[in-house]
């Protein structure tokens, strides 16, 4: 058998070489099912409350408000976090196909491997930084939605220090 000869006995750990970061991908995947999901809700939630704003008191508009600035908030930082976590699972996408043309065709494109590896957790570190956000975000707002006079209460009883509760216009500048 020559050097040259592409064989399945030589193709075997090219493919099991190039299918590593495949569990990667499936990884990514399930964060992206999760992130999906977490702007659907927002989305279904914003719709709901530009809703209720319409038919509120003027007393409760303001907070009406601050609820859909939070949401339009968490909905553009859920967006870029998609977006990230897409941009790894493309990374990782093309790593795969690079490492099976470099050991199929033995050509030397460690520095590119390096390159994708490093974009692809980068990208991915990036996206849940913003998931966090996206989190820490709907904790906060889960506060406008109890009312004015129990938000200290509830604070100083579940939360601890650190989180404004007096009105929708407070709030807000803590954000």
């Amino acid at each position: 058998m020559g050097q040259d000869t592409l064989s399945l006995e030589s193709l075997i750990p090219t493919l099991q070489l190039a299918i590593g970061p495949v569990i990667l991908i499936s990884g990514v995947g399930l964060l992206l099912l999760c992130m999906t999901n977490r702007i659907a809700r927002v989305i279904d939630r914003a719709r709901i409350v530009a809703a209720d704003c319409e038919i509120v008191g003027n007393d409760e508009l303001e907070v009406c408000y601050a609820k859909l600035e939070i949401l339009s908030q968490r909905a553009r930082i859920l967006r870029t976090s998609i977006a990230m976590a897409a941009v790894s699972v493309l990374l990782v996408a093309v790593l795969v196909i690079m490492l099976f043309c470099g050991a199929l065709f033995r050509v030397e494109i460690a520095g590119v491997i390096v390159a994708l590896f490093v974009g692809c957790m980068c990208s991915l570190i990036g996206s849940l930084v913003f998931f966090i956000r996206d989190v820490n975000l709907s904790l906060q707002a889960l506060w406008l939605d109890f009312p004015v006079e129990r938000r200290g209460t509830l604070r100083n009883d579940r939360r601890g220090a650190g989180y404004p509760a007096t009105s929708a216009a407070h709030f807000r500048c803590h954000l």
